[in-house]
């Protein structure tokens, strides 16, 4: 049986995946709820999870997944097979190049889906669901799965990343010193930023003086996927 905040926060976070398909940030259930810090969201989302109500999905922002409603609002599950939100990155192969299979297909466009906007600056809300998909020449993918992202800011412009511009992104979770990353931070904020390690720390480096690097311990930063191409509309 719920609490009356519990039930109060699962309802919430499940109306607002009704309207918009994401769901709430920490701080929105923070307002909602009238609570004076997150720390009291952590407690109440922990709780849900331990009674199977919603699941945490780990490394992706925003990553809850409502299983169940109590039985007075309605029995059936919301989550993958209803209206909850499964924020997976990429669905079956949409977004994955056939790589040498030296047939017609490879030298076709592949659809890769289009997961909101990157910031190229300071950190905004972090990646949302799939909101349209691109068709991209093969060329520009790896083997892998792949999901491109519309860029916001200008923290990347002498890496050659402008505002407006769509990065195509390979999914995985690791990086090199150098490389161009999706950063999830505080599994809550996600930006496009180049990846260094210093010591047992993780910088965030921009290509533009303005802006300043940022440095976060190893378990802060959860690594999207690293830059494979970009595409830009004139």
């Amino acid at each position: 049986m719920l609490t009356p905040k519990q039930k109060e926060l699962l309802m919430f976070i499940h109306e607002r995946v009704k309207e918009s398909g994401v769901p709430p940030s920490f701080d929105e259930m923070k307002e909602a709820l009238d609570l004076k810090s997150k720390s009291g969201i952590h407690r109440l989302i922990t709780a849900l999870e331990e009674r199977g109500f919603i699941r945490r999905l780990p490394h992706r922002a925003r990553a809850l997944e409502i299983l169940k409603l109590p039985e007075s609002v309605s029995p059936r599950l919301v989550g993958t097979h209803g209206n909850g939100f499964t924020p997976s990155v990429i669905e079956g192969t949409l977004g994955r190049n056939r790589g040498d299979d030296g047939g017609e297909g490879a030298r076709q466009s592949v659809a890769v889906p289009v997961m909101g906007r990157i910031a190229a600056g300071v950190p905004i809300e972090a990646i949302q669901t799939r909101s349209h998909t691109i068709e991209v020449p093969p060329e520009l993918l790896a083997k892998g799965d792949h999901f491109a992202l519309e860029v916001k800011g200008d923290s990347m412009i002498e890496a050659g990343i402008l505002e407006g511009d769509t990065v195509i992104i390979k999914r995985t979770e690791s990086a090199d010193n150098g490389d161009i990353v999706v950063a999830l931070i505080d599994d809550e904020e996600a930006t496009l930023k180049r990846f260094r390690r210093r010591g047992h720390s993780i910088a965030l480096e921009a290509a533009n003086p303005n802006y300043e690097t940022r440095i976060f311990g190893p378990d802060r930063v959860h690594i999207q996927g690293r830059l494979a191409g970009l595409i830009r509309r004139y």
